[in-house]
């Protein structure tokens, strides 16, 4: 049906189209009350298998009422104050009117006859990021779907880097609270999961620098080669930063590519207070940032920047029909030449229309905000007997578990912690994140939404108490 593709001729039909669904999302935004409605799998499935793919409705109104019931009606709402689970942050108008506009325009930000403006307004935010983390002149990058490609990329880089063809030989060194995506990465690079060493953290949930330098030292010694070594700036359960300067030292010691994960911790670039807890990144050869973490910009918008941007020839291949060796020669910048993927949205939008609508301070601002709420946060935990948490913040996450007044056996506190969880989510008044610490099971709250209150923190404390003590009262009971 040529009616409903978008050009010249269509273009009211768009306006209508677009505005219709924009007032449906806003209305319900407005209305939400809580960020969820406990919808569970069993009854959502049969209402979306009951749609029948082969008959359209012929009517955006009419497929618009549809969504409300598969989609709009259960979805989780990440921007309302009690979702306080994973990380995912609410996000900010500019960067929200930039989706829209990507969308309808649709460039594809491989090569420069596909993109033109795009491509350069890319290359700008990779070299402004480059600068706020202090890579140096010749640092380049490309965005990337998320921090699992970007830490991919990074690692292929130092494999390639290494200089070394037996790969049986090269070792990863990182925290054992690293992202998973380091093992997954070692695995899609022919490396095998055993190539990775993970180093034990201290009580902050860091990485111990004296244990990977006795690690290091060990694989010189075995006569292996350390390939990478992968600090954290933001670990996803506990938000800890790897001690930076002594990883960077040691990297420099052993010749091994630095490569720091800051697809969390990449708020404080932007901070105008805290900064300084990413003093050492810029010694790292490639660093990972996920603006869709804690620069509250929509999902995709990431990146993956090197120091040297001559390394990201690795992933350089040339196809007569898409990026000819010739283009080089006539300097036509095609960001394919860089990246894993080829088709690739104009993501970087995004970020372009939040810095110049709120600048760099107004997103380090609320990134600030958050992280404050934390430690306010911390204090109310460690003050409440009923729970024990396991770390102080360095940014926005706090790791808990409710503790019952009386004696319980540890299993059974596992138990009434995964119930809690399970069953404030089945409520729909929040929605927290849980993990395991020391083998134990533990709840977790990510906060990355400057509306949310320490009232809402303590709310939500109450109501996991009550569940937990709930559950536990009934197993006593049947005991």
């Amino acid at each position: 049906m040529r009616s409903q593709l978008l050009n010249d001729t269509t273009a009211e039909l768009y306006r209508r189209s677009v505005t219709e669904g924009v007032e449906r999302v806003a209305r319900k935004l407005a209305t939400t009350r809580g960020p969820f409605t406990g919808v569970t799998p069993a009854e959502l499935a049969p209402v979306v298998d009951a749609v029948d793919l082969d008959k359209p409705l012929g009517d955006t109104s009419a497929a618009l009422d549809e969504l409300e019931e598969v989609y709009l009606r259960d979805a989780v709402y990440f921007h309302h104050p009690r979702y306080l689970a994973h990380l995912n942050c609410p996000v900010v108008i500019p960067a929200v009117l930039g989706e829209a506009v990507l969308s309808a325009v649709n460039s594809s930000l491989d090569t420069w006859d596909q993109s033109a403006g795009g491509t350069l307004i890319e290359r700008r935010l990779i070299d402004w990021t480059a600068t706020r983390i202090g890579l140096g002149p010749l640092a380049d990058g490309v965005f990337t779907s998320g921090g699992t490609q970007s830490n991919l990329q990074a690692l292929l880089l130092a494999r390639e880097e290494s200089g070394t063809g037996d790969l049986s030989k090269l070792r990863i060194f990182t925290s054992e609270c690293s992202h998973f995506s380091v093992q997954k990465s070692a695995q899609l690079l022919g490396l095998g999961r055993e190539a990775v060493v993970p180093i034990p953290v201290d009580g902050a949930k860091r990485l111990q620098s004296v244990v990977l330098a006795a690690e290091l030292a060990a694989c010189r010694a075995e006569g292996l080669v350390p390939m990478a070594i992968v600090a954290t700036a933001g670990t996803t359960d506990f938000g800890s930063i790897d001690p930076l300067p002594e990883i960077a030292a040691l990297a420099r010691e052993y010749g091994a590519w630095l490569h720091v994960d800051a697809a969390y911790g990449c708020g404080l670039l932007a901070s105008p207070t805290r900064r300084h807890l990413l003093d050492g990144i810029e010694h790292a050869d490639s660093v990972t940032v996920d603006y869709h973490k804690s620069f509250f910009q929509p999902v995709s918008s990431s990146a993956v920047l090197v120091r040297d941007g001559a390394t990201l020839r690795h992933a350089t291949y040339h196809a007569e029909y898409l990026n000819p060796r010739r283009t080089l020669a006539e300097k036509i910048p095609n960001q394919v030449d860089k990246s894993l993927q080829t088709t690739r949205r104009f993501d970087a939008l995004k970020l372009w229309l939040t810095l110049r609508v709120m600048g760099a301070d107004g997103i380090g601002g609320l990134f600030d905000e958050v992280c404050a709420l934390a430690r306010q946060g911390y204090e109310l935990l460690a003050a409440d007997p009923r729970y024990d948490v396991v770390v102080e913040p360095q940014l926005s996450t706090l790791v808990y578990r409710y503790v019952p007044e009386h004696a319980a056996s540890a299993e059974d506190v596992d138990r009434a912690n995964l119930h809690a969880r399970k069953a404030l989510m089945a409520s729909g008044e929040a929605i927290v994140a849980g993990t395991k610490a020391d083998g134990r099971q533990y709840l977790k709250f990510t906060l990355l939404n400057p509306e949310t209150t320490v009232a809402d923190i303590a709310a939500v404390l109450d109501l996991i108490a009550g569940h937990a003590e709930q559950y536990l009262g009934e197993n006593l009971v049947h005991a």
